[in-house]
């Protein structure tokens, strides 16, 4: 056991990380709790409408789908501890001030889009900059580690915050769950002033005239690797990953759910997904293709099962394995393209991964609001799940083609599936579990 946990909590030992590591903690537990109650105040102010739910999260990131790119471009040229301090700071004045608004008893339906659209600001220039600055506070190998732990905070937190905010939400009104929700938000300011600026690992910064987006996109179009895990979260962020807009709508809608049974739904998805966190935190190498296709596979498979729940109890189990394959496939991908660009690149590679992952908000939660409004949630959940499903597919088609592999189905003695390496490979055939398809190379 000690062991287990020196492997899976390693990079806690370092300052600097444990720093951000509990910062971000703190933040995003209040981020959790303002957003459900963002969603229920969005239900009770627009009359339980799907789709005002998703102009909301559609609102939130169209900032990240314009101004990401550019903020990976800073993320290369400055300092990226004081680039973040100045984001969170952002962020933390404008949710205190819709904090205030919401308590006020004033707050109306515009008031919520345009806070959302001024929040999504803030994040779409701290969200590229974080995601690179991980690099910095941890030395390569432990990179992974780190990587999942921030993946598993986030996961806690998303446990924690709807949990606190139902509990709120059913003894106070939204005012007060927005107020608290805002003191935890400054949390991160005080975490990046705190670090030891000699410690950190920063990357040579480009010039202006040379930390050019288009390089950045040329060299990942150079790069068969990187493509492949873009191309498939630009996918399943698009179409996939719009929970926010459907668990609270089906909740509310089809299961008849109080604001404190709806919380449930959200924690059952994120305790899957800390234990999809934490499953990859021992990882030391480069995840290979099949790593994220084969947790692509299975999150559509499970997607597409939960539009079928029959009751709220079995829509909650079903979340759990859902939320594991969810964050697992998201940090496969993340630590497949961060693991494999050159540092000098990291910052606009990386903002890249957020436009197709987080950028694609917009399109697909106006999507799913408008298909939720028109044939019912489950049916956009469902569709969802088919969607991503054949998109791994194709995946998975394009990168047995690449390589020259295929794959090769034995029922006797026991079920098993075989990725064949090509005739002239010198290497032999290697056998793979059926419930898991092993890295190829």
């Amino acid at each position: 056991m000690r062991s287990v946990l020196n492997t899976t909590f390693h990079s806690l030992r370092v300052r600097n990380y444990r720093l951000f590591t509990t910062g971000q903690l703190v933040k995003l537990v209040g981020v959790w709790m303002m957003f459900t109650a963002q969603d229920w105040l969005v239900l009770d102010l627009s009359g339980n409408s799907p789709a005002a739910l998703g102009a909301v999260a559609s609102l939130q990131f169209v900032p990240v789908l314009l101004l990401t790119l550019y903020a990976g471009k800073l993320a290369d040229r400055f300092d990226k501890r004081r680039l973040l301090v100045a984001a969170n700071s952002a962020f933390a004045i404008t949710a205190i001030t819709f904090a205030v608004l919401v308590a006020s008893g004033h707050v109306q339906l515009w008031h919520v889009f345009l806070f959302a659209g001024l929040l999504g600001i803030a994040n779409a220039v701290e969200t590229p900059v974080r995601q690179s600055f991980v690099s910095e506070l941890v030395e390569l190998p432990l990179l992974p580690n780190a990587l999942a732990l921030s993946a598993a905070t986030f996961n806690v937190a998303r446990i924690g915050g709807p949990a606190l905010a139902g509990v709120a939400l059913a003894l106070f009104d939204t005012g007060p769950v927005f107020l608290i929700a805002t003191v935890l938000a400054i949390a991160p300011i005080f975490s990046y002033t705190r670090m030891r600026a000699a410690e950190l690992r920063p990357a040579e910064r480009q010039a202006k005239k040379d930390a050019r987006i288009m390089d950045g996109l040329r060299y990942v179009g150079r790069r068969s690797d990187l493509v492949l895990p873009i191309a498939l979260m630009f996918v399943v962020g698009m179409i996939g990953f719009n929970f926010p807009v459907t668990l609270a709508a089906l909740a509310k809608i089809d299961f008849n759910a109080g604001p404190s049974t709806f919380g449930l739904l959200t924690t059952a998805l994120a305790v899957g997904a800390l234990g999809g966190a934490l499953a990859g935190s021992a990882r030391r190498a480069r995840p290979g293709a099949y790593v994220v296709i084969g947790a692509a596979l299975a999150f559509s498979v499970l997607e597409f099962v939960v539009g079928f729940a029959p009751t709220f109890v079995v829509a909650m189990l079903l979340l759990v394995p859902t939320g594991f394959f969810s964050i697992y496939l998201a940090q496969a991908a993340n630590h497949r393209v961060q693991m494999g660009v050159d540092p000098e690149f990291r910052g606009r590679v990386m903002a890249l991964y957020v436009l197709v992952f987080l950028g694609t908000t917009p399109i697909g939660a106006s999507l799913a609001g408008w298909w939720g409004e028109r044939f019912g949630v489950p049916s956009s959940i469902s569709g969802a799940g088919v969607i991503c499903f054949v998109a791994s597919v194709a995946a998975l088609v394009w990168q047995l083609r690449a390589s020259g592999e295929r794959l090769s189905l034995s029922l006797r003695p026991r079920p098993r599936l075989r990725l064949v390496a090509p005739p002239a490979a010198e290497t032999e055939a290697v056998e793979v579990p059926m419930t898991k398809i092993r890295e190829a190379a």
